[in-house]
């Protein structure tokens, strides 16, 4: 049997900011290769080239990645505000009807950080654009320097930060065998109101939500707010995440 396929979702991004394409993070491709046991193939995420039907007729699973771009507000009856752009409104067009597509057709989907938000919007939930804005919240974006710069680290940056709750006997809980883990932060948005499918099945500390799944999804449907592609070879939640995913993909390309 060949190795399953994997679709990873790009981003919109400007080389020179004159050159239009769409990137992937290759810590994304590694962890689906390395990890999962996939072949990763980018796609688009530009509804006016990439067919979700004839996609999901290709791949195996489908990972929607983290990205810089927040989700737009509209999707959700808030008001833009140009401090919390950039806004990728191509990939919120096709990762939202794609995120609906992968649940009704049991098509594994692995969403991760953004792709947690994007998970909760299209089952009706809502986003704040800056979780450290509410009241008793820690702030969750990547380490910086005191001159406001960017931790130049990338240990740094990926360090684990904080602790995330499991509900007991969940879907994370049994597959990684605790109750308790540590995660690494890199975000500003996040889930404000669950979705109506939504299963909140991990919280931080500070009441973030973290972990997530589709109820009644008849395949893999998981997201988590941390970004689990960062380090899957060595660490061994992320590294547990990416193998239940690679099982998925074989037992949905079997089936």
């Amino acid at each position: 049997m060949r190795r399953p396929v994997v679709g990873v979702i790009g981003n919109a991004h400007r080389i020179e900011n004159r050159f239009a394409v769409q990137m992937v993070g290759e810590r994304n491709l590694r962890a689906v290769a390395d990890v999962a046991g996939a072949l990763p193939l980018m796609f688009a995420a530009a509804p006016e080239i990439t067919d979700i039907g004839a996609l999901l007729d290709v791949v195996d699973g489908v990972v929607l990645t983290g990205a810089r771009a927040n989700v737009h507000p509209a999707r959700f009856g808030t008001e833009p505000d140009p401090k919390h752009e950039p806004y990728d409104i191509p990939r919120d067009d096709l990762a939202l009807s794609l995120t609906e597509a992968c649940v009704a057709r049991g098509v594994p989907l692995f969403g991760i950080c953004r792709g947690l938000q994007e998970m909760n919007v299209a089952f009706g939930g809502s986003l704040h654009p800056e979780i450290r804005e509410l009241p008793g919240r820690m702030n969750h974006r990547m380490p910086r320097l005191e001159s406001g710069e960017i931790h130049p680290d990338h240990k740094v940056i990926f360090a684990d930060r904080h602790d995330v709750a499991l509900t007991p006997g969940g879907a994370f809980a049994t597959l990684l065998g605790c109750e308790i883990i540590r995660v690494n932060s890199l975000h500003g948005q996040g889930i404000l109101e669950p979705g109506k499918r939504v299963v909140v099945e991990g919280v931080a500390e500070d009441g973030t939500i973290e972990a997530i799944r589709i109820a009644d999804a008849p395949g893999f449907a998981l997201g988590v707010q941390w970004h689990a592609e960062y380090d899957p070879q060595r660490n061994p939640i992320n590294r547990a995440l990416f193998q239940a995913f690679g099982a998925a993909l074989v037992a949905h390309k079997r089936a």
